[in-house]
């Protein structure tokens, strides 16, 4: 089985931040769902989200 690109778009229909319950974008480059409003990017490794807030990087939102 070939490992697919990018999430399952109806997956990420309905993932949400566990903090702030903020709809998430894919970075695709970077492999992370980021919360924009939280400032929180959480990892996807071998295609599954990691939506800790303890796994997520902080960044600096952009206004």
């Amino acid at each position: 089985m070939t490992p697919r690109a990018g999430l399952d778009p109806k997956l990420l229909a309905i993932l949400v931040c566990p903090m702030t319950r903020a709809p998430l974008r894919y970075d695709e480059a970077a492999q992370e769902l980021v919360a924009d409003a939280a400032g929180l990017a959480y990892p996807v490794r071998d295609g599954v989200p990691i939506l800790l807030i303890e796994a997520a990087r902080e960044f600096t939102p952009k206004d």
